[in-house]
């Protein structure tokens, strides 16, 4: 037992030395030359490999002494009791790390579907990205999500086939799923060397050269160029392999192609002007580098690191949005958490200008000013306190109360100010426009009724933060006790700062806790935090759906509230309408502008406006026919007079009063979430899984036979089918069943759809108890 604490103890020394030495004096050049940083996401599907690669990243590259495993539960980014248990990722870790002069900050995200608000925060703030296919499957559902998730942010990306040393990786069919399901041009870099069946290199089809790891757990490497003469039929295939890629570049890059004309050959081009050609393509998103490797066997991760400093971007390269804020700080939160010793810790991606610990900065989104506290630079869950943090690069401060994800944060108002001044100016140039604007920011601009000016457009750039999405699970929530709830309440709050999709509310009949997630799996953990961190033995109720109402037709109606409180008479009169329509958020109550109306409304003051907009947006939250909130509606405010004294709480409530009418009028009907689902399962099983989907109201789309697994000598097929939720509820246990076990699944959310009279009856008595 002593010898074990000794070791112990000794591991975590070494642990911090190596933090001491990535923020050591002899660094800071390196730290502040932003041509050598790569900010970077490792991005997958559950299961593809993302921890052990980054682990294998950083024993590489000397940052940690030893690597873990997560089935051991102890590697350096599943730092939670959790995610060490479960052998999942929950949260993501951004490490830092050196690797041939360069530094690579790495952020690694979550695969389970449960989490992919941790994914999207993460990409807000990516210089580039690797997404890690598992080599015998493919492009596998979350593998789309994400890589959609990626594109809205326009970010270079590397594929890395992982897991090539399984008997049934293909290379060849990874590189087909993913032109044909995402619709991207791969670019082949690799292919694998066997030596009796088992995968022990690569072949670099840029240089030819053959790349073998031998021993000393994947340090040791041996390089040689390949021969005609000495390797006959391996170089043949080699060759081929390098004219397709080359002819492929070609066809994407001017540069490369002039060359090929110039040499009149494929084979006589520099590796130098091939990699160079490359870098363009990615950097410009025309081609997307695959690479291969089997992170666990300890084999291609030095190459895939070559080739993030080889071919994803520098911060000077991207990011150009943000030079408008010039020499001044410009940073984006992407990351909230709660430490015990430290506090609130709030992660920034560092743009423009650097952050001093200490330093006074302006919260864009919140129109706020805070003081920051200390300044630090992190290692998955171990901090090291620093002076000053330079642009490219990404820091941890503490004290931070209002900023929340995806906030902008700069130095002064008056830079936040300057910088909406340059960047207005430089909108003015259509092209300019089209190049700084982002698919996430274009969707914003899109949904608005009237055309923006070109300030409106730069302020929605600059507020481009992360799309949270729509809870599709609820649940109550129970402290031990009344003594705990003062306690629970604290961390629930706590806990939605850090995670913003998990909602937080009150039910107004019963009084209870409702918590809103993504799935099972997230509010099992929620509870799971809440009992280990904050030590509250709390209990979940019954999971629900989180159903959805929509308005069928419209209505109006108009409400008097005239009666004493206390001393001071109350007199508010409300005319309201409200319709189905599609419209942002922000843009959900509107005034009437027709001449009546508009001459009633021109002397609405302020505080009476906030004040209905509170009501309408209480009102929004309980629809008529479940009490579920109403999604795609927009409110009209048409006629509002009020008596001198009348109360902002009155207003409210009448407000929410009037419209509750008016929806009733209108009338309902319930959106239920579908999830689009993909089971992989053997042929021979196939025929009673379809069946117990159709009994499942599924409605399939695809059925593709993925590959043989050579594994188990069987045949499988990928079936894509959109279910509803309420009928997927327990769905493993079944499939397990049904298949032998050998069927696996995964769902995300699609969309909300309609149900049909039959279905919404049903929907009504499961939750209520009553016929409706």
């Amino acid at each position: 037992m002593k010898t074990f604490c000794l070791v112990n103890y000794y591991r975590k020394l070494f642990k911090r030395l190596s933090i001491r030495r990535y923020c050591s004096q002899s660094s800071k050049t390196r730290l502040s030359n932003t041509e050598h940083i790569r900010n970077i996401g490792i991005l997958a599907h559950i299961d593809a490999g993302k921890t052990t690669t980054t682990e294998r990243m950083l024993f590489y590259s000397g940052t940690i002494r030893s690597m873990g495993e997560v089935h051991h539960g102890n590697t350096v980014t599943d730092y939670m009791e959790q995610e060490r248990q479960r052998g999942i990722t929950i949260t993501s870790a951004a490490v830092s790390f050196p690797w041939n002069g360069h530094q690579i900050n790495l952020i690694d995200t979550p695969g389970h579907i449960d989490f992919t608000m941790e994914v999207e925060q993460s990409l807000a703030v990516l210089d580039g990205a690797v997404v890690v296919l598992d080599a015998s499957a493919g492009v596998e559902a979350q593998t789309l999500t994400v890589w959609r998730q990626a594109s809205g942010y326009r970010i270079p990306r590397l594929l890395y086939l992982n897991k090539m040393d399984r008997a049934d990786a293909d290379a060849a069919a990874c590189v087909r799923s993913v032109r044909d399901k995402l619709n991207a041009d791969p670019l082949l870099l690799h292919a694998p060397v066997l030596h009796e069946g088992r995968f022990i290199g690569l072949i670099d089809l840029i240089t030819l050269e053959e790349i073998i790891w031998t021993q000393g757990r994947g340090r040791n490497i041996a390089r040689r160029k390949l021969t005609e003469k000495s390797d006959g039929r391996k170089w043949e295939d080699a060759l081929k392999g390098h004219r397709e890629l080359v002819d492929s570049i070609s066809s994407m890059d001017d540069q490369l192609a002039d060359i090929i004309i110039k040499e009149e050959s494929l084979d006589n081009i520099a590796s130098k002007d091939i990699g160079d050609a490359i870098r363009r393509c990615t950097v410009g998103m025309k081609g997307f580098p695959v690479l291969c490797g089997s992170s666990y066997k300890n084999i291609g991760v030095q190459t895939l690191m070559d080739a993030v400093v080889s071919y994803l971007p520098s911060p000077e390269e991207c990011n150009d949005l943000y030079q408008c804020f010039s020499q001044d700080l410009a940073a984006r939160a992407f990351k909230v958490q709660h430490d015990d010793q430290k506090g609130v810790l709030t992660f920034l991606r560092l743009y423009e200008g650097q952050i001093s610990r200490g330093q006074k900065i302006y919260n864009l989104a919140r129109d706020k000013s805070e003081q920051t506290g200390s300044l630090y630079v992190a290692l998955a869950d171990e901090y090291k306190m620093v002076e000053n943090v330079t642009a490219g690069n990404i820091a941890v401060v503490s004290s931070l109360k209002a900023t929340m994800t995806g906030d902008l944060v700069t130095s002064t108002q008056s830079a936040a100010n300057r910088a909406k001044e340059r960047l207005t100016e430089q909108l003015g140039d259509p092209t300019r426009l089209e190049h700084l604007l982002v698919p996430s920011a274009k969707q914003r601009l899109q949904a608005l009724e009237e055309q923006p000016t070109p300030g409106e457009i730069a302020d929605i750039m600059l507020g481009i933060g992360t799309r949270v999405p729509d809870p599709v699970f609820i649940c109550s929530i129970e402290p031990p006790s009344a003594a705990f709830q003062s306690a629970l309440d604290t961390a629930l709050e706590e806990l939605t700062r850090e995670d913003p999709s998990l909602r937080v509310s009150t039910d107004e009949e019963t009084g209870q806790i409702v918590l809103a997630g993504m799935g099972e799996l997230h509010l099992e953990i929620i509870k799971e935090r809440i009992i280990r961190e904050y030590k509250i033995d709390v209990e979940l109720g019954d999971l629900q759906i989180a159903y959805r109402e929509a308005l069928v037709g419209q209505g109006r109606h108009t409400l008097s509230v005239d009666r004493k409180i206390g001393s001071a008479r109350q007199q508010v009169k409300i005319t309201l309408s409200a319709k189905n329509l599609k419209v942002p958020q922000d843009k959900v109550f509107r005034l009437d502008k027709s001449p009546d109306s508009a001459a009633n409304l021109a002397h609405l003051h302020p505080r009476h406006l906030a004040a209905m907009k509170r009501g309408v947006d209480t009102a929004i939250q309980h629809g008529p026919k479940l009490g579920c909130p109403l999604v795609d509606v927009q409110v009209t405010l048409h006629w509002f007079e009020v008596g001198r004294g009348t109360s902002d709480s009155v207003i409210t409530a009448t407000a929410a009063q009037c419209l509750r009418k008016v929806f009733e009028e209108a009338d309902s009907v319930l959106l239920e979430p579908m999830m689009l689902l993909e089971v992989v399962c053997p042929e021979s099983h196939s025929g009673r899984v379809l069946a117990d989907l159709n009994r499942r109201r599924a409605n399939l789309r695809h059925v593709t036979i993925r590959q043989q697994n050579k594994m188990l000598m069987m045949i499988e097929q990928v079936i894509e089918c959109l279910a509803p939720l309420s009928e997927l509820l327990g769905y493993s246990s079944t499939l397990r069943s049904l298949s032998s076990g050998l069927a696996s699944f995964t769902m995300e959310f699609h969309s909300n759809q309609r149900m049909t009279p039959t279905d919404e009856h049903n929907a009504i008595k499961r939750v209520t108890g009553f016929s409706a």
